[in-house]
């Protein structure tokens, strides 16, 4: 089983939606998915469950770090929710290694029943964000395209507690950042031209979709999009014109990231040891 694990230190970015769509796109391509939630908020649990797809636990996932977890559904297509006990976990700071030690259990544990785990994070630096990347095969970050995300990209990967630098130097080496997935795009001057400067900057951790000066992994703004997330749709089963004219858009960078995820020998992500210069 491989692990992704989509972080940003900061919320409203998209993040939810992104992971919704690639765990649909994964389990629509005959992958054993298991779905984890490790925001509070439940964005991610809220359209899983809605859908209908996926089989809920019987249990939420902070139970994944306080103790051995009841067994999972054997279905392929599993979500674990999130909901607000998660909250105490980083108030317990003694038993913070615990809980990281108990999530990657786990994750051992069910290795041979899956195939991709695609992990949601809460934006907080908290012990749910060490945990997943501390047990993560990769990382995805999506990004929003104004100059407060694009700065954040230094704590991404600079941050002294969960910067992603720290977790691969200190508890995990095997992590590896796919790269940045810029969100929420609108076909706007402004928006082009902070694409074409996110771009410039962090040209060593963007997704390339294909040959062209532009080809880079990306999300559209649209409303289909957020429909889908609050009513548990599937984007591509939709019968709007908008929704598949959006899939269209989005296709390319899903399959992309769905094929680094899930190859043998992952083709070319990003390598975050290669950008101290772009990241500062």
């Amino acid at each position: 089983m491989k692990t992704l694990v989509l972080c940003n230190q900061k919320g409203g970015v998209g993040k939810s939606a992104v992971a919704t769509l690639l765990a649909h796109h994964l389990a629509h391509h005959g992958r054993r998915v298991l779905a984890i939630d490790l925001d509070h908020q439940g964005n991610f649990s809220k359209p899983l469950r809605l859908s209908g797809r996926a089989d809920v636990a019987a249990f939420a996932s902070d139970a994944l770090m306080t103790g051995p977890a009841p067994a999972l559904p054997d279905r392929p297509f599993v979500l674990v929710p999130g909901d607000r006990a998660l909250l105490g976990l980083e108030r317990q700071p003694a038993l913070h290694t615990p809980f990281a030690r108990q999530f990657r259990s786990f994750l051992s544990a069910v290795d041979a029943a899956f195939d991709v785990c695609v992990i949601d994070t809460n934006p907080n630096p908290d012990i749910r964000v060490i945990a997943a990347l501390a047990s993560a095969d990769f990382v995805l970050s999506p990004i929003q395209l104004n100059q407060e995300a694009m700065d954040g990209v230094s704590g991404l990967l600079n941050h002294e507690r969960v910067g992603l630098r720290k977790i691969k130097a200190v508890l995990n080496p095997k992590l590896t950042l796919i790269g940045l997935l810029p969100t929420l795009v609108e076909p706007t001057p402004f928006q082009k031209a902070n694409f074409l400067q996110v771009v410039q900057q962090y040209h060593p951790l963007m997704i390339r979709i294909g040959e062209g000066p532009g080809a880079f992994a990306w999300m559209p703004r649209r409303s289909c999009i957020a429909e889908a997330q609050a009513e548990g749709l599937v984007l591509w089963d939709m019968k709007k014109t908008a929704a598949r004219d959006a899939w269209r858009e989005i296709e390319p960078s899903l399959k992309r990231i769905a094929n680094i995820v899930t190859a043998a020998a992952p083709a070319a992500p990003a390598q975050e040891e290669n950008h101290a210069a772009a990241a500062g």
